[in-house]
């Protein structure tokens, strides 16, 4: 008895689904690690960010970020408040923008126009999403206290916190192949942690808003670097995003 037409398709979407989650399976084999690694690198920053906005935008904050401030507040004392107002200006406008400009201007002049690429986005991307994010949840500082360093624009997320995170994550993407990555991560991961602590010491913040402005930072640089080197760290020396095109060649010496 012939069959159907019915049949016929059926059998053939039944083939291809089969053939598809077969192709699946060998490409989940071949790039299970690059997969993993993009996970963990862009997927739990953003999954923390969007849940982060979420308690923000619903219920205004999370339980915990005004017991920590008043902990925190509890143990301040006149040195540390100086310390921690060092250490939040060098973590902005008196650190982090300039160091970035300055490294931008060095790229340039080293004629590594790749890394000056991929600088300028991340840096300056991330600084755009911060100043988006601010004006869509419109958060309002913390003023549980008189701060020694009041701020008046919106809270969430933190600024010196996306900054100096987003500054750290591309010096650890465009160092990772070479000795230099193990500074950028220990001693900038140190840093960025000592600005958004200092954040939250000196009342302009909660913790909520730092830790989405760390999250959003390494989701930002990290999923960038997928986008132009194909994975989470630039994986040579000479590499460039495809964007840029391979960087000029270094300026013969000078004769005189």
């Amino acid at each position: 008895m012939p069959r159907s037409e019915t049949s016929e398709r059926k059998d053939v979407v039944i083939a291809a689904g089969r053939g598809l989650a077969r192709a699946l399976v060998r490409f989940v084999g071949a790039r299970w690690k690059l997969l993993l690694l993009l996970f963990l690198g862009v997927g739990v920053p953003l999954v923390g960010v969007g849940a982060l906005a979420r308690d923000v935008w619903t219920h205004g904050g999370l339980p915990w970020d005004e017991p920590v401030l008043r902990y925190v507040h509890r143990h301040d004392t006149p040195g540390r408040t100086q310390v921690m107002r060092v250490v939040s200006a060098i973590g902005y406008g008196y650190g982090v923008v300039p160091a970035s400009v300055l490294v931008f201007v060095a790229l340039l002049v080293a004629r590594r126009r790749g890394n000056a690429l991929f600088w300028a986005v991340a840096i300056g991307g991330a600084a755009v999403l911060n100043q988006a994010a601010k004006f869509s949840f419109r958060r309002a500082r913390p003023e549980l206290w008189l701060s020694p360093t009041p701020e008046h624009t919106y809270s969430f997320p933190s600024a010196h916190a996306m900054g100096s995170m987003a500054l750290v994550a591309t010096l650890a993407v465009l160092a990772w192949p070479t000795r230099w990555r193990w500074w950028a991560i220990v001693v900038g991961g140190a840093f960025s942690l000592l600005v958004g602590f200092s954040r939250v010491y000196l009342g302009v913040h909660y913790p909520s808003d730092v830790v989405a402005g760390w999250a959003g930072a390494l989701a930002w640089v990290l999923g960038l670097s997928q986008v132009a080197y194909g994975r989470l760290v630039k994986p040579r020396p000479r590499s460039t995003p495809a964007a840029a095109g391979p960087d000029p060649a270094p300026a013969p010496p000078s004769t005189r």
